[in-house]
């Protein structure tokens, strides 16, 4: 993150609204935008924006000159959600989940059975990407439920010589929203960003019934390296009492969300992010989709814009 970062630092961050509405919509036949991950200029081939989200139809492509106003480039990757970019050396890498084709436009239907595996692409320029590789499938038990296999959701970290790989893994049902998200999340290592990684036995984080943020789903995690340790960035879904409906918010472990459920269209849910700090702008960056009604038949998902200061910071 360049300047010295420490965990309590990031918890410190002031958040604001980049726009009280959406800054990017959710394509034609698609009633979700969701789970996005970006790149400055500063960092890519072009000196554009460039950020990646999936439709019900795969992963799209945005570039923009501000970070605010997107255009949609088309789709990236078919057959394809929830993507994470990453760059080291040169060369951007897309990590993302892969499923059966169709499976994500007709996951509506009951009793149809999902099977998804986490796989990497590589690009130079971030518009022609190479061939796929699988880095993990789901082959644990903590990885399977009622006849759903699912890893998802990855995000890779490097701490010294071994990379990291955060994901999501299992399925839930969310009886009110009429649809699955993700139950744990696990963490595989590797000396090499290609693999083979070493998937531990068993979750980092589960569903926890007394905590008011994730009890019901462990969503999503997107985790930054701080001089003291990491930080995670974490989208549980939860139940909440007094309403008797569920929700989700981002909550920086562990502590009160950053943000949470409000109105208009993001009234139900606030979903997975990806958050940066950009040293050219002195600012954090936190890009997320949210929905705004429960059924499935209903809900729509857009993508939005926090930014952040540090808290010592004018």
């Amino acid at each position: 993150m360049g300047e010295s970062m420490k965990i309590k630092d990031v918890g410190a961050i002031v958040w604001s609204d980049f726009s009280a509405d959406y800054i990017i919509g959710h394509p034609l036949l698609s009633p979700v935008l969701a789970d996005p991950t970006f790149c400055f200029p500063e960092n890519s081939p072009d000196n554009n924006w460039h950020l990646f989200a999936h439709s019900v139809w795969g992963i799209h492509h945005f570039t923009s000159p501000d970070g605010a106003a997107w255009k949609d480039r088309g789709i990236a990757i078919s057959n394809a959600m929830r993507p994470y970019l990453y760059f080291e050396g040169g060369t951007y890498y897309l990590l993302y989940e892969k499923y059966r084709p169709l499976s994500l436009v007709l996951s509506w239907i009951k009793g149809r059975k999902w099977y998804s595996e986490i796989a990497i692409r590589k690009s130079k320029d971030l518009k022609k990407w190479g061939n796929e590789e699988i880095l993990i499938r789901p082959e644990l038990d903590w990885q399977q439920s009622q006849g759903n296999r699912s890893v998802s959701n990855p995000c890779l970290v490097k701490t010294g010589n071994q990379y990291l790989l955060y994901f999501s893994a299992s399925l839930v049902y969310i009886k009110d929203c009429g649809f699955n998200e993700p139950d744990s999340i696990g963490v595989a290592g590797s000396e090499s960003i290609a693999g083979p990684y070493r998937v531990s036995g068993k979750p980092l984080i589960t569903v926890n019934s007394q905590d008011p943020w994730c009890n019901l789903s462990c969503g999503s995690i997107k985790v930054l390296q701080c001089d003291d340790g990491f930080v995670g960035f974490e989208n549980g879904i939860y139940w909440d009492e007094q309403k008797q409906q569920s929700g989700s918010a981002i909550i920086v472990l562990q502590s009160e969300p950053v943000l949470k459920p409000s109105s208009g269209w993001r009234r139900s849910h606030i979903y997975a992010c990806d958050v940066k700090y950009s040293e050219k702008r002195s600012k954090w960056y936190l890009y997320y989709n949210a929905r705004n009604d429960w059924p499935v038949s209903k809900g729509q998902e857009s993508i939005g814009l926090l930014t952040g200061k540090s808290a010592d910071l004018p």
